[in-house]
């Protein structure tokens, strides 16, 4: 997806660039930091080609609502698995996941994530360009 269709096919500013935990050039904008009454907070996070986040877990748990692009999504032991617009991601407390936009895509998706979120290591290239 291109710069000028990205910014066509988000409902959400671009938001800020996200450093550290993640692999290039990824934007955040939160959507939703009320705790009341959901207690979660929502964030529409852009990935550019190639961009990801380090693998982590969530002590509650998370969701993904895939907006735009295409992206990985992969928990530890698992086989990656593709993403596109309009897939829903139930990732279960304590899961070690990471999730991010393919070589030549970008991505885009909501995530809905009450409680912490616990970071861990990197998504080397080397385990990424094999995907």
């Amino acid at each position: 997806m291109k710069n000028e269709e990205l910014k066509n096919s988000t409902i959400f500013p671009l938001g800020e660039k996200v450093e550290p935990n993640f692999i290039g050039d990824a934007y955040l904008q939160m959507v939703f930091t009320d705790p009341k009454p959901l207690n979660t907070s929502i964030g529409n996070v852009t990935f550019a080609p190639g961009a990801r986040n380090n693998w982590h877990s969530h002590k509650v748990g998370q969701v993904l609502l895939v907006t735009g692009g295409e992206g990985w999504y992969q928990e530890e032991g698992k086989p990656a698995q593709l993403l596109k617009t309009g897939d829903v991601v139930n990732i279960q407390p304590n899961v070690k996941h990471w999730h991010g936009a393919t070589k030549d895509s970008w991505f885009v998706h909501l995530a809905m994530t009450p409680g912490e979120t616990d970071w861990l290591e990197s998504v080397e290239d080397e385990w990424y360009n094999n995907l």
